[in-house]
């Protein structure tokens, strides 16, 4: 078996093996879509960061390209061309018309790629961050739509019967959510259904406890073990982290270059070719953010904001 094959499916393997990767977005922060050209310049920019090396993975929210109904997303012939791997998206809470055009965009490009695309397919990701938004923590943060435990339930069963005699077929199933949402007994059958759990954790956000940038480690990793407590033995990704170089103070968290390149130094740097993680974020992409810069990387400069040099 590859040492990439023993990442995807979570087993133990050598630290080389461990991927690394950025999460993308498919829109501009500006609300303006991404398209080959952005995607296959920032897969570009991750894999030759000064003072950074072995971020050549992406973790996408959605299949489906900005501006269309169900078209393929341009990443995946970016991914190709610039020799990254994926953890697919599948967008999940926006009900079951919008599902179905996930699952075809993605089965549409499975086929017209074939083994170009899906060799570099780690894993499809059935949703993101639904369950939280469909909590009473998200409905009380106004967080958005959300979907239920047992929409994502049906939404897996849903993929796995769609994917069965493609190219699809046995490549790893997961759900991407906050240790708020894993931890509650009512998500506990999309533990079951998923081969692998994607967790979600900011310390920045954490406002229930003292949360400024000497806690972060320790908040950050505590947060990591509730969602191993509850994952049934599986394997736990880090699917999104980091620490706002810009934005408002959440209780005791400042947002500065300084406190972002603290925390790449102590959360990142005990990740990177350890776990397999993927940062938040290269590039600045959510619209909902125009008050936070979570981006290592100006959208048209490659130059870092920091020193990435893990020190």
């Amino acid at each position: 078996m590859q040492l990439l094959q023993f990442a995807a499916l979570g087993l133990a393997a050598p630290a080389a093996a461990q991927i690394m990767g950025f999460n993308y977005g498919s829109t501009n922060n500006d609300y303006s879509c991404r398209g080959y050209d952005d995607f296959k310049g920032f897969f570009l920019r991750a894999k030759n960061l000064a003072g950074a090396s072995g971020f050549s993975a992406a973790r996408l929210y959605t299949s489906i390209q900005c501006g269309t109904t169900a078209d393929p997303i341009s990443a995946y012939q970016a991914a190709i061309d610039t020799d990254t791997s994926i953890l697919v998206g599948l967008w999940a809470s926006a009900g079951r018309d919008a599902y179905q055009n996930e699952l075809n965009a993605l089965i549409t490009a499975a086929k017209n790629m074939g083994p170009a695309f899906t060799d570099r397919i780690l894993g499809i990701s059935i949703g993101s961050e639904d369950l939280y938004r469909s909590s009473p923590d998200g409905v009380a943060a106004n967080a958005g739509p959300g979907a239920t435990g047992a929409e994502i339930e049906g939404y897996i069963g849903w993929a796995r019967d769609w994917f069965r005699g493609t190219a699809l077929e046995g490549k790893p199933i997961t759900h991407v959510d906050t240790w708020t949402a894993w931890v509650r007994p009512e998500n506990q059958g999309v533990i079951s259904a998923v081969d692998f759990l994607g967790h979600n954790s900011f310390p920045y956000f954490e406002t229930t406890q003292p949360n400024a940038i000497d806690r972060a480690y320790d908040n950050f990793y505590s947060a990591v073990a509730k969602t191993e407590g509850v994952a049934q033995g599986k394997a736990v990704w880090i699917t999104e982290t980091g620490w706002p170089n810009m934005g408002p103070q959440q209780r005791d968290a400042v947002a500065s270059v300084e406190n972002a390149k603290a925390y790449w130094n102590s959360v990142g740097c005990s990740l990177f070719g350890k776990r397999n993680a993927f940062w938040y974020t290269l590039v600045d992409a959510n619209t909902a953010q125009t008050d936070l810069s979570f981006a290592l990387t100006p959208r048209d400069s490659d130059t870092p904001k920091f020193d990435l040099t893990c020190s």
